[in-house]
This record gives C-alpha cells, sequence and structure tokens, in this order.
C-alpha cells in the first residue's frame, strides 16, 4: 500500500486559534468540515500542537477540486476567515 503524503496547511491567519503559532498551523492535522470551515480550531488560550506543520487529514467538501474520496490533493491550503473564523481559503468548487 502506497503512503500518500497529506498536503501541508502553508499559512493560517486566524488569530485565537491554540494551534496557530505566528500563522503557521501546529495540529498534527486538520479536518475541514461541510462549509469549508476548518475543524480543528479552538481557541482554549494555550499553545497546542505539534513541532512541525500541520496537514490535511480529511475533507468533507467533495465538491471541491482537490478532493479525492474525501482526501485533499492541494499541495498545500491556506486556511484564514471567511464565513467562519477558520476557513479553508483554497477550496474550488469543481
Amino acid at each position: 500500500m502506497a503512503t500518500m503524503q497529506l498536503p501541508i496547511v502553508s499559512t493560517c491567519s486566524v488569530e485565537g486559534c491554540s494551534y496557530n503559532h505566528d500563522h503557521d498551523c501546529h495540529a498534527g492535522a486538520i479536518t475541514v468540515t461541510g462549509g469549508t470551515s476548518c475543524g480543528t480550531y479552538v481557541s482554549a488560550g494555550v499553545e497546542a500542537g505539534v513541532v512541525t506543520r500541520g496537514q490535511v487529514g480529511a475533507c468533507h467538501r467533495s465538491d471541491c477540486v482537490h478532493n479525492d474520496h474525501l482526501e485533499c490533493q492541494a499541495e498545500s491550503v491556506v486556511i484564514g476567515a471567511g464565513s467562519d473564523p477558520a476557513d479553508c481559503l483554497t477550496f474550488t468548487s469543481a
């Protein structure tokens, strides 16, 4: 079985997310939910996450051109404010 390379979160401009350190996401893997929001966003008031950059673990937007079987195929994604405080700004309608 081939190992899939998960796309990185290239930048995150969401202030107040515990996983955002200097505009880099440090969640082990995020989930993009049905409304393009980052389902991993949490404002806990403490620094959280891993040392490396976050990756996209799952995407529920099957109507995105980057989505293949609910897995993101984009090289990287940008997370920032949209209709929710933390949205996948790389979403492109298929």
